[in-house]
């Protein structure tokens, strides 16, 4: 691909870190998968490292022990894909999994959600401490603070994967994204160069998100206020999701001749939508934390 000025092109990544072929088996490890990898094990290191710092949680008393979360990691890893992948379909292509609905089953072809990812990881948590008897405040504020980890990277992966692109735009960072469907634009000579929207979602979910909650729960202590480390996590995945999608391109069964901008509501769409009761949910933690100031 040519190289044109003010815009950037895309980094020759394939979407496949390596492939093995054993006689009809076909094996495949994708940046997507090992970003849920790299995600789940240092979110756990984080987690069993904060367990280990007593003084950190509420009267000095860690809410679980190291060894009892372990059993909780199968049931995050659960959640996340069953919820995200239901999420996808529900949320945003109902019509063709309802046609076809054993392609649900097919994850490998792609379709996750970070709101169902989310809701499943709730529901699992909310049984999981419901069973083995610790508060769910603070297990909710563990979670939290670790999520901004596999955001990052989740992000970065998507990047890699040329999904989930921006809209476009001729601006000094532009990126000119492959396959044809990125190219339905002319606004850079005969490319369309477009906002890498998922590199904005990692800077601020991942990175600006994940430094804040480690400066407050290292620095200052905040999960001492159960529900704070929630509560920002919350508000702050919303806002920044919010923000995002305005440079984000919508999702292509949502635009049409009439609606080019794919909104859904107003102005709004299916993203922004679906990050508002976390925004509001947040502000709620946030306030409700302030009874619970060790």
């Amino acid at each position: 691909m040519m190289t044109l000025p003010a815009v950037l092109n895309f980094p020759d990544i394939s979407p496949t870190l390596f492939e093995i072929n054993l006689g009809p088996i076909h094996i495949a490890l994708r940046w997507y998968a090992l970003a849920y990898i790299f995600g789940i094990i240092l979110g756990w290191s984080l987690i069993s490292y904060t367990l280990k710092r007593a003084e950190l949680w509420p009267n000095n008393q860690a809410p679980m022990r190291k060894e009892l979360f372990e059993d909780l990691v199968t049931w995050i890893i659960i959640g996340v894909i069953v919820g995200g992948r239901l999420g996808y379909v529900l949320f945003y292509q109902p019509a063709q999994y309802l046609a076809d609905p054993i392609e649900i089953i097919r994850v490998w072809n792609g379709g996750m959600a970070f709101h169902g990812g989310f809701l499943g990881v709730v529901i699992a948590a909310f049984i999981w401490g419901k069973r083995n008897d610790v508060p769910l405040l603070p297990l909710a504020d563990s979670l939290a603070l670790a999520a901004p980890i596999g955001l990052l990277f989740g992000r970065l992966a998507n990047f890699i994967n040329a999904e989930l692109w921006g809209k476009p735009w001729d601006g000094p960072w532009a990126v000119i994204f492959p396959f044809s469907d990125a190219q339905s634009c002319t606004n850079v000579g005969d490319y369309c160069a477009r906002h890498p929207s998922q590199l904005y979602e990692a800077g601020l979910e991942g990175l600006l998100l994940g430094g804040i909650l480690l400066t407050l729960a290292f620095g200052f202590k905040a999960l001492k206020r159960s529900g704070l480390i929630t509560g920002l996590f919350l508000m702050g995945y919303g806002v920044s999701r919010f923000i995002v999608e305005f440079y984000r391109e919508a999702d292509q069964q949502f635009i049409s001749i009439d609606n080019p901008a794919g909104h859904v509501f107003f102005f709004m769409q299916m993203g922004q939508i679906l990050s508002l009761p976390l925004i509001f949910s947040g502000l709620y933690l946030i306030f409700m934390s302030r009874k619970h100031r060790a």
